[in-house]
């Protein structure tokens, strides 16, 4: 049953009085009340916003606000945790070793201390002098230097050509192609210098015999043996050169190599204008690793020049640092070599990195 109010009936907001439309009302349109509706002035209940429900209120207090939570405050830690075991590891593996090589360069540590029979001494920086002093440390040093610079040369060179190559011819000759480098690539060190000894040996060698060099011998001279062990580096690293840039080479839009060859560029002017620089990241990549890996070479000089070469003259760091340590005893100057190299290999290493962090900056 419907109740009728007798009494006065109270006054009308004055929202309504100025002709705007209930708190409740599902119209999106603008309030009439407003500037452009050309309402009164006094009005100040706002149009609802389009979807929403219920009552507008007429101010806003909000309530204190959560701070915001940082990306990553409590979850900075959790690839640490996952990292850890390898940190382990290579803590383990790495760091304690490197630790013991930097303090046996330090100390006076040979044939006597090893056995006991004398102790061991504090020697400084003594073995560093007197390995610097040493003239034949310096030309070791050099002849490293230079046979690294050559086999990064000649390995690049040979890399690039043959990923170019690889573009070039159809799928049969490029399957073919992959395999023999890929298996150059995975054959051991060991295995792949006692191979190239034997087909360059002045006896029974089919090399001599296909050239006509007769019973020349490759490792007798310096620069020849050197030229030896530098094609059998080559040979096992211009793999990783030819497969990663022939990568590269695939990802570079054919439109890019279209246009040069429509403008009329030779394939040289192509590589040298549009592909390497276009490459550039991939061949500083390739470069620093070869560098780094050259630069260690031990196997092949030691199997092919059978220790080191006639005299010692086809030395590198790395059999220099080996005869010292354990074929004369000099456990300290062995470990002073050895520090010397890391600390080039980090300053490469360091370069490495820079580079890196700048092409990706720029891309």
């Amino acid at each position: 049953m419907k109740r009728t109010a007798s009494g006065p009936q109270p006054p009308e907001p004055a929202a309504d009085r100025a002709g705007a439309q209930p708190a409740s009302a599902s119209a999106p349109g603008p309030h009439p009340s407003g500037p452009e509706g050309g309402g009164s002035a006094t009005a100040r209940v706002p149009a609802p916003r389009p979807g929403a429900s219920g009552p507008v209120r007429t101010k806003a207090a909000p309530a204190g606000r959560t701070p915001p939570r940082r990306p990553g405050a409590h979850g900075g830690r959790t690839p640490w945790i996952y990292l850890a075991p390898a940190l382990v590891v290579l803590g383990g593996l790495l760091v304690y070793p490197i630790y013991q090589l930097g303090l046996i360069s330090f100390l006076e540590y040979t044939q006597a201390q090893v056995s006991g029979g004398e102790p061991t001494s504090f020697q400084g920086f003594a073995n560093y002098t007197a390995l610097f002093s040493d003239g034949q440390f310096r030309q070791v040093l050099l002849a490293t230097v230079v046979f690294a610079a050559a086999c990064v040369l000649v390995t690049l060179a040979a890399g690039c050509a043959l990923a170019v190559l690889l573009t070039r011819v159809r799928a049969l000759p490029r399957l073919a192609l992959m395999l023999a480098a890929l298996g150059a690539w995975a054959t051991p060190a060991v295995t792949g210098s006692t191979v190239w000894v034997f087909l360059f040996d002045p006896d029974f060698g089919p090399v001599n015999r296909v050239l006509g060099l007769g019973d020349f011998s490759w490792t007798y001279g310096r620069y020849s043996a050197f030229a030896l062990v530098l094609f059998e580096v080559v040979w096992c690293s211009f793999p990783f050169v030819m497969v990663t840039v022939y990568a590269g080479i695939r990802a570079i839009p054919p439109e890019v190599l279209e246009a040069a060859s429509l403008d009329g560029a030779s394939q040289w002017r192509t590589w040298r204008s549009v592909t390497a620089p276009m490459l550039r990241p991939i061949l500083v990549v390739v470069t620093i690793q070869s560098v780094i890996w050259d630069f260690k070479v031990f196997t092949q000089i030691y199997v092919m020049t059978n220790g080191g070469g006639i005299a010692g003259q086809n030395l590198v760091l790395n059999v220099y640092a080996y005869q010292k340590a354990f074929a004369s005893s000099q456990y300290s100057l062995g470990s002073a070599i050895g520090v010397v190299m890391l600390l080039i290999l980090l300053a490469v290493t360091l370069v490495y990195l820079r580079l890196l962090r700048r092409q990706g900056e720029e891309l």
